[in-house]
């Protein structure tokens, strides 16, 4: 008899095989395209401060799962994945944006197994590099040669969108944290999870491919419903892998969320289970920047014992079963409906 992991492992084959045969195709383009000094004069210097730092975070990206999206809605619809690349590119380097500036944020010493960049080029350096990032998503858009000029402004608000709900997401998740806000709710959390990490994780870049593919407007918005699921459900699993995941895999990162204190749906449902000296204990917790283990796997005792590790489990396989749901109202091609469902899935299963 099949255990449930091996089920998991199974039903998710199909995007993981995805994203193997597209990432290189990915990967070439953003080589491609990578920015780089255009005056001669000070062509060495812009390359230290400014592109090369960018591209050298750019090309260490890990399974480009969003711009893989981005290829997937195109081919959804009956399109060609290669007319998604501008797209593609443009999420792959809001993504390198947002993580240089996040790691800014919170501190971070680590990003994909090395040194966060405002550690290596400095702060002030590092937040520019960003914002180089943030600038390119645009001009990716409006220098695609093959774009049409309605498909490109299209794009641009789809994007522009995308990234002012990213920004809304961080701000919640940011200012709660300086403020020491724990009145914050279920509801709060996934509200500000879903902007900070569906719209772009999700919904957009499948909606961006679908545009890029010719979709219709009932294919498009059919997509963003099952990726803005998908995407919150990405969050979640997240946050629990952040708290009971593997700790190798994780490495420095693992229960950092609770170092930090990370308003998570298991967080802030357990604070609002627990009582008595139990809430005032994992409270505490959570609010004393702790980096001893014992006393995170204390705080992770507390929140498995109020039910929060299950329920964010069980609320993410359910935004599973809703977006699957969603998507068998879409008119999508049969080959790209097996691998989106692999997708939601890989979404919620994933062990790293």
């Amino acid at each position: 008899m099949a255990t449930e992991s091996s089920v998991a492992s199974q039903s998710q084959g199909a995007f993981v095989a995805y994203l193997t045969r597209v990432r290189p195709l990915v990967e070439g383009y953003l080589r491609e395209i990578a920015p780089h000094a255009t005056s001669a004069s000070g062509a060495d210097n812009l390359e230290r401060y400014l592109y090369g730092p960018l591209w050298d975070f750019t090309r260490g990206g890990g399974k480009r799962t969003r711009p893989a999206l981005c290829l997937l809605g195109a081919e959804a619809v009956g399109g060609n994945a290669r007319d998604a690349l501008p797209a593609a590119a443009a999420i792959e380097t809001f993504q390198s944006a947002a993580l240089i500036h996040d790691d800014i944020a919170d501190e971070g010493e680590l990003r994909r197994g090395k040194p966060c960049t405002y550690r290596t080029e400095g702060v002030g350096v590092a937040i520019n590099v960003g914002d180089l990032g943030i600038v390119n998503t645009f001009r990716l858009l409006l220098d695609a040669p093959d774009l049409s000029d309605r498909v490109r402004l299209r794009l641009a608000r789809e994007l522009a969108n995308m990234e002012l709900r990213t920004v809304e997401g961080q701000a919640l998740d940011l200012g709660w944290a300086r403020d020491n806000r724990w009145d914050v709710g279920v509801d709060d959390y996934l509200y500000m999870a879903s902007h900070k990490t569906a719209y772009y994780s999700g919904a957009v870049p499948l909606v961006m491919g679908a545009i890029c593919g010719g979709g219709t407007d009932a294919q498009v918005e059919g997509l963003r419903s099952f990726g803005m699921d998908c995407g919150l459900a990405f969050q979640i699993q997240d946050d629990l892998l952040n708290l009971v995941g593997d700790a190798k895999a994780q490495g420095k990162d693992f229960r950092t969320d609770i170092t930090e204190g990370k308003r998570t749906l298991v967080a802030v449902w357990s604070l609002a289970y627990l009582k008595g000296s139990e809430h005032d204990e994992l409270l505490s917790l959570l609010s004393g920047e702790t980096t001893d283990p014992a006393k995170l796997a204390r705080a992770v005792e507390l929140m498995e014992r109020a039910g929060g590790v299950a329920h964010a489990r069980e609320y993410a396989r359910t935004l599973v079963r809703t977006a699957k749901s969603h998507l068998s109202n879409v008119d999508v091609l049969d080959e790209a409906r097996a691998t989106l469902l692999s997708m939601a899935d890989f979404f919620v299963e994933r062990l790293d």
